[in-house]
């Protein structure tokens, strides 16, 4: 697929989302996002790698390029958008417009974004992710061997760096992150503590899912801080659900 239909696609999922404060909408003739033609290589590339790896391990149930596009990356990349927007929004915010966080202040030094991708299958929305905000830290966990390859494979194709793939359950993991985030994964309810458990003091949890499991989400997790949900452009579903961990929790 070509870089020029790849953006095509993409535009409807990568308009400025609400402001910090989640209650003023983006203006209706401002302009998206526009990926860079690296970016948008790099998406050609993984397509074509999911494409030849789909004939052999089964990554995703959608097979052509036109609907892999806005079900995979875009989706993922309207969650990228919401973690880390552009750089027009407040000046407070521009740490993490980069994909970075501070590091204690008695460092004097600034360590990247962590995040974390539970069951991360075919890389979504983890690796997207990363093409959106390429100074994130991020760590893939895929407790599946074959997929786990396939995300070794893309990592070394794409040529990114600062990417952790840990081939086992999420529940091994002793880590914590700035954000962590949850697709289409199997035992939703069930995995939703262990998700937690990995969210830092103050830090986010993505979950791309449908609207269904709001209510889930809310009484899993009571003491997170759960703001409006985000519709996914071209679905009647689906949704984007950010809580964030209180501080000493």
């Amino acid at each position: 697929m070509t870089p020029a239909r790849i953006a095509e696609l993409l535009e409807p999922f990568l308009r400025a989302p609400l402001n910090s404060c989640h209650s003023e909408p983006a203006k209706a003739d401002e302009e998206p996002a526009v990926l860079s033609a690296t970016q948008l290589e790099r998406i050609s590339t993984y397509i074509d790698i999911l494409i030849r790896w789909n004939a052999r391990i089964n990554l995703t149930a959608i097979r052509d390029p036109e609907d892999i596009v806005p079900r995979h990356f875009g989706e993922s990349l309207f969650a990228a958008r919401h973690l880390f927007p552009l750089p027009s929004a407040l000046p407070s915010e521009r740490a993490a417009l980069q994909g970075r966080v501070t590091a204690p202040k008695e460092t004097g030094a600034s360590a990247p974004a962590s995040v974390a991708d539970i069951g991360s299958g075919a890389g979504f929305p983890g690796l997207p992710i990363k093409l959106w905000a390429p100074l994130i830290s991020l760590t893939l966990i895929e407790s599946n061997h074959k997929k786990a390859a396939f995300l070794r494979e893309v990592t070394r194709a794409l040529t990114l760096t600062n990417v952790n793939i840990q081939n086992n359950r999420a529940e091994m993991s002793a880590n914590t992150y700035d954000a962590v985030t949850l697709r289409a994964v199997e035992r939703f309810e069930s995995i939703l503590p262990t998700a937690a458990a990995l969210v830092a003091p103050a830090g986010r949890l993505a979950l791309l899912i449908s609207a269904a499991q709001e209510s889930r989400a809310h009484s899993a997790l009571p003491d997170f801080a759960w703001p409006e949900p985000s519709p996914i452009p071209q679905s009647r579903s689906r949704i984007l659900l950010v809580a964030r961990r209180p501080v000493g929790t």
